[in-house]
């Protein structure tokens, strides 16, 4: 057997494909638990994925080079374009992937320079004041220091979570809240319930 018939995978188009398949056949509505759960599930099983990576990272499986080529093959399945004829659905599944965008730089910044020195907390209310100040670069970079920060097992406060304003910062720390449930159970999500 050669190097290349043990490459292992982390994320595949199937994957997300067959996700996406059963989201369109869903009755979405975001008000309601099963929806809202299925919504999530997607969601926390890209950011599985990414954990997986960073799990073969640490355990000498794959080199900083594939772990940051592999952030970028689930990066590029999960952020690519959805065609949906349901206006409603695209919404939903553009919020999933909103969210998810720290997670792929959180953990690409995570292979590639390391823990940020600082504090969760303090790096979310800095990423809501940049968002206040209409500063979403910065913004985002708070939210990805905050994850790399979750990824090396500091806890995000879920009640920090649920006193942000609505908007993108409130939905990119929502992905880092996927992130921290990712590294606490790296089991797959079902795509069957």
């Amino acid at each position: 057997m050669t190097d290349d018939d043990a490459v292992e995978t982390f994320y595949t188009d199937e994957r997300w494909q067959n996700w996406l398949d059963r989201l369109e056949e869903e009755d979405l509505d975001p008000e309601n638990e099963d929806s809202a759960r299925l919504l999530l599930n997607l969601q926390d099983d890209a950011a599985i994925a990414i954990v997986k990576v960073l799990a073969a990272l640490d355990d000498g499986r794959i080199d900083e080079d594939r772990a940051v080529e592999e952030i970028h093959t689930v990066r590029d399945i999960v952020l690519a374009d959805v065609e949906f004829d349901d206006e409603d659905k695209v919404m939903l599944i553009d919020g999933v992937q909103t969210s998810l965008v720290p997670v792929f730089y959180a953990a690409e910044e995570y292979v590639v320079g390391g823990v940020v020195e600082g504090d969760v907390s303090e790096f979310v209310r800095a990423a809501a004041d940049a968002e206040a100040e209409d500063d979403l670069d910065a913004a985002l970079g708070y939210v990805v220091q905050a994850g790399t920060r979750i990824i090396d097992g500091e806890p995000l406060d879920i009640e920090l979570v649920e006193d942000l304003e609505y908007g993108l910062v409130s939905e990119w720390v929502n992905g880092l809240d996927s992130l921290q449930s990712a590294i606490e159970d790296p089991e797959v999500v079902e795509e069957e319930d």
